[in-house]
């Protein structure tokens, strides 16, 4: 019964993602006001606001309009109940289980906030900080998490190695490359996981970026200058970097 409840919850907070993916970029709030079609701006029922399902048996047409939706609503819904159900399924009902959820509906959020706006909001980043910072203090967290010193020069760094990236590529370029936010999101990785992290997630992470830009780059659709969303690639390399931690740690 318990894997069927974090599947539940998984979907509801998935729902909640997308409010918080809508509205956040517009300064919207998230806690009151119910949810309604983009398009014609109607109340959406609570029975057509049913995660995943609803998306499939309304077709992904709203029931009003019949304009269709987004099929990023049912992507973020059914991320949230795989997130919800892999981390259950590898740490059980614990309190690491409950921080590893937390942040990865952040993520969730994050990864499509910023891959349609260019933006990595504070609103995520800073508590995710602090909370990153505070459960290191915790010597009985699983030991994917590091203790409290090696968190602090874990946020630190990962903030200063971005900022540098950034500060000397637009004394070079003359132009802006990566934004702070990317800075912000590595100093919350830090905080999580240790300052051992941040050189292979920026190794994994600038990898997979190059390797999604290729293709354009090769046709010529794309210049190396072009803007990309950097901080989707940052939590996927991140989730590749906890993948296979042990392999990682063991190259130093």
């Amino acid at each position: 019964m318990d894997i069927i409840f974090f599947i539940v919850i998984g979907g509801l907070w998935g729902s909640f993602a997308n409010v918080c993916i809508y509205r956040l970029p517009i300064n919207k709030n998230i806690a009151f006001g119910r949810s309604f079609c983009t398009n014609c701006k109607k109340k959406i029922a609570w029975f057509d606001n049913i995660p995943v399902l609803s998306y499939l048996i309304l077709r992904s047409k709203c029931r009003n309009c019949k304009k269709k939706i987004s099929f990023q609503y049912f992507l973020v819904e059914l991320l949230g109940i795989l997130n919800f159900t892999v981390i259950y399924l590898l740490f059980g009902i614990t309190l690491t289980t409950i921080l590893l959820i937390i942040l990865s509906l952040a993520f969730l959020i994050i990864f499509f906030i910023d891959l349609r706006h260019y933006i990595i909001p504070n609103s995520i980043t800073y508590p995710m900080m602090i909370l990153g910072f505070i459960k290191s203090f915790d010597p009985n967290l699983n030991s994917i998490f590091p203790n409290y010193i090696n968190s602090l020069i874990g946020g630190i760094f990962g903030y200063a190695m971005i900022w540098s990236i950034i500060y000397f590529y637009k004394q070079i370029k003359k132009k802006d490359g990566m934004g702070l936010g990317d800075a912000k999101l590595f100093a919350v990785i830090g905080f999580w996981f240790g300052w051992i992290s941040i050189p292979f997630i920026i190794f994994l992470s600038s990898i997979i970026a190059l390797i999604y830009v290729l293709p354009d780059l090769l046709k010529n659709s794309k210049k190396m200058s072009s803007q990309i969303p950097f901080g989707p690639f940052i939590i996927i390399g991140t989730i590749f970097y906890l993948v296979f931690q042990d392999y990682f740690v063991q190259l130093l």
